[in-house]
């Protein structure tokens, strides 16, 4: 019975997908459409500090008002690939009041190596694909419904790529690592980079079909890489240009969602985990905005009254600093 109940969930799930329906948040923060909300991002920063600073992070940006947070990475770059970290990164993150997605970063996995030096990427991005992404659900206290890539049969290993929305927002996680997108430059090697851009490719198109099709005002992107969507070169410039390095990792997705972008009506934010010295703020050309939230904490206000939709609050951006690991 149980192994019935659990196919027929699994098989709803799929036709969600299919259907492209997105969840709501209205059970997280009682939002309705057209509603003023806010989201809080969580750079990687305060990995890099240890679960204390994690957790006082997670508790800094548990607003009520904040629908959802995001935390760009589970670990830092000199911290260990061991399930017994990946695990207690997991207790922290579900200690969270508020309903928390998980967005993985290259130091999470792409750079991850054994002993002897070797590559142990995919390994440990399927065991952490495991641990956080094996619920149709966010993390954190609180669970938003979110749906998942992995519902479609075709790319069930892509569970960490979700989509869900708040009011007339649809957000979405795309898996799309800092370090040129884990593209190696070693003849052969990219299998895992080739795959996942025919995932990204499928997983980019069908939001932006959602988006159009639901009428949407915006559609957030996150991700730890930076695509660099704004300086890409339009009109004579693009003409003049030489062509891109063929070792650019994010060539192809900046292409697309550039593309896709010019066929929706609405605004398109791209935030990802590039550090920049400044105070992060929103920068766009034409519908297309970017926010680099780099290491730092911040919250994101969404107001449909306003022109731009989007703003970031300067009372709420948190600095990581450098401290001792717990």
């Amino acid at each position: 019975m149980p192994q019935r109940r659990s196919f027929l969930l699994a098989a709803l799930a799929a036709a969600c997908l299919l259907n492209g329906g997105a969840a709501t948040a209205a059970d997280a923060n009682d939002a309705s459409d057209g509603a003023a909300h806010r989201f809080a991002v969580v750079g990687h920063g305060f990995t890099d500090g240890g679960d204390k600073r994690l957790r006082t992070a997670l508790a800094d940006n548990d607003d009520r008002d904040v629908a959802f947070l995001v935390v760009t990475g589970i670990k830092g770059a000199n911290e260990p690939c061991t399930d017994k970290l990946y695990q207690k990164r997991r207790d922290v993150i579900d200690d969270a009041r508020r309903p928390v997605v998980v967005l993985p970063a290259g130091s999470d996995w792409a750079e991850c190596r054994n002993s002897a030096g070797r590559t142990i990427a995919i390994e440990r991005l399927n065991r952490i694909r495991e641990l956080f992404y094996g619920e149709p659900s966010t993390l954190g206290a609180h669970k938003l419904t979110v749906t998942r890539q992995s519902m479609s049969p075709r790319f069930r290993a892509y569970a960490e790529n979700a989509h869900w929305s708040v009011g007339k927002v649809l957000y979405a996680t795309v898996n799309m690592p800092a370090n040129n997108n884990h593209y190696l430059n070693e003849a052969g090697r990219n299998s895992e980079y080739e795959d996942r851009l025919v995932a990204n490719r499928f997983w980019l198109n069908r939001l932006f079909a959602i988006a159009r099709r639901d009428k949407l005002e915006a559609l957030v992107l996150f991700s730890e890489g930076d695509v660099k969507a704004l300086s890409q070169p339009t009109g004579l410039r693009a003409l003049l240009r030489s062509a891109v390095p063929e070792n650019d990792g994010f060539a192809e997705p900046r292409r697309l969602i550039l593309s896709l972008a010019q066929k929706f009506r609405g605004r398109v934010l791209l935030v990802d985990g590039t550090r920049v010295r400044a105070k992060p703020a929103i920068e766009w050309r034409g519908n297309v905005g970017h926010l680099a939230a780099g290491a730092d904490a911040l919250e994101v206000v969404v107001d449909p009254d306003t022109k731009s939709l989007f703003r970031v609050d300067p009372r709420k951006v948190d600095v990581a600093k450098a401290g001792k690991k717990d």
